[in-house]
């Protein structure tokens, strides 16, 4: 019987990571956060060696001999199988970020939706959120399996654990596999929290000074995360309130603007 479980923490065999791949796989499949067979899960085995999930299998049918590993340059090293067509994804936010061991990409439906309509998780909606992840951008369109996708990540990876991939998916990353598995069901969870509230209707963002106390309360949780407080992230009620009363602003062509100007100049002349 396989054991299902994945426990915290980095120090641990090949075999252990193995296994506990497999394990992240089947319950990103289970929840429905991938189909087919999409997806990729990968771990930091040491300075050197990444361990992934291969090309082309479903997530939830992985075996830990499937698996592949490689280099940080995505060479391979040894596995039956080819390594994820994505891995190049994973192998940026390695060397961007020390810090993380582990990194998960799925396609979430609700998370997913948001990405695909080009809407971040951004507002203050849930305390837990902000904790945990403070807001979630959408990094911009790039091809799945190019260097185009990678090139969108960048900017954000350094200062963020969860990213909305446009019109694609999510990916997010963490110390270790728990952690980066965590973010993504939180990710997912909070998706669905945001689109629930806006067909009720009505958002109540938290404030700003609300958020400020969060964000103190996360060294009392013990969260460690790259999220940092930038203007306008995340949206609180003193955020939108102000951007609400700011005038309305609209945009024009230079040729819609030479009309305007020929039609308001005719007017003119004509009451004349």
């Amino acid at each position: 019987m396989l054991d299902d479980s994945i426990s915290p923490g980095t120090m641990k065999s090949e075999d252990e990571h193995r296994r506990e791949i497999c394990t992240a796989g089947r319950w990103i499949h289970g929840r429905a956060f991938v189909a087919s067979t999409d997806g990729n899960i990968s771990i930091r085995l040491d300075s050197r060696r990444i361990l992934t999930s291969p090309t082309n299998i479903s997530k939830g049918l992985m075996s830990p001999d499937d698996l592949v590993v490689t280099d940080l340059k995505g060479r391979k090293l040894a596995g039956r199988r080819e390594a994820s067509s994505e891995l190049a994804m994973h192998l940026l936010i390695y060397s961007r970020r020390p810090d993380v061991h582990a990194v998960c990409h799925a396609h979430p439906p609700i998370a997913t939706a948001h990405a695909a309509s080009g809407i971040p998780l951004n507002k203050a909606l849930l305390s837990e959120l902000v904790i945990a992840l403070g807001c979630i951008p959408v990094a911009q369109y790039g091809t799945p399996g190019t260097q185009e996708l990678s090139d969108s990540l960048e900017p954000l990876v350094q200062n963020f654990d969860a990213i909305l991939l446009a019109n694609h998916g999510v990916v997010t990353c963490g110390a270790d596999l728990l952690t980066s598995f965590y973010r993504m069901e939180t990710v997912e969870h909070f998706a669905q929290v945001s689109l629930f509230s806006e067909l009720l209707g009505k958002q109540v963002l938290l404030s700003g000074s609300d958020v400020e106390k969060l964000l103190t309360a996360r060294a009392r949780y013990g969260t460690v995360t790259a999220a940092t407080v930038t203007p306008g992230c995340p949206v609180t009620s003193d955020s939108a309130a102000s951007a609400a009363s700011a005038p309305e602003r609209i945009s024009v062509t230079r040729d819609e603007l030479q009309a305007l100007i020929e039609e308001a100049l005719k007017k003119d002349r004509a009451q004349r």
